[in-house]
């Protein structure tokens, strides 16, 4: 019976002091991570979008060409979202002054990371990895609430 419990006791230990199980500091950075990509549109930050993106993030939706009347994947690289950043805002007037920006972290496991950020007139699904101790963007899908706008 001894031996049973301190099997148990063992595996416990294990899970719960596995170095690469997430941390509470993790769930945090990678909440600032989507905050940063869109307040930084809020803001007209473009460092602020800068650091939350790795530099080969790619960002993707599918849009409709409506002289065709098909659909066709639309991607946007890091250097145009830093650029939109930059510009999108510049005269305050593309969000409400209160605008929605909710973070739903889905699922973390050890390195990577999938977030759900729900703003005003779309979502985002973002991919977020850990690399050399920093949180950043690598994917995301996003798409309006209405899909006829795109």
């Amino acid at each position: 019976m001894k031996q049973v419990i301190f099997f148990f006791v063992c595996l416990f230990l294990n899970f719960t002091f596995d170095a690469s199980a997430q941390t509470k500091q993790d769930s945090l950075d990678i909440k600032q991570v989507a905050l940063d990509y869109i307040e930084s549109q809020h803001n007209v930050k473009p460092e602020q979008f800068a650091r939350a993106a790795h530099p080969r993030m790619v960002k993707r939706t599918f849009w409709t060409d409506k002289a065709a009347k098909k659909e066709y994947l639309r991607e946007t690289f890091a250097d145009a979202m830093i650029l939109l950043a930059e510009t999108y805002n510049k005269n305050g007037d593309k969000f409400p002054s209160n605008p929605k920006k909710e973070v739903v972290i889905l699922d973390i496991f050890d390195k990577t990371a999938s977030v759900k950020l729900i703003a005003d007139e779309w979502i985002d699904y973002m991919h977020i990895i850990k690399l050399n101790g920093k949180w950043q963007i690598v994917n995301v899908l996003w798409q309006f609430n209405d899909s006829k706008d795109h």
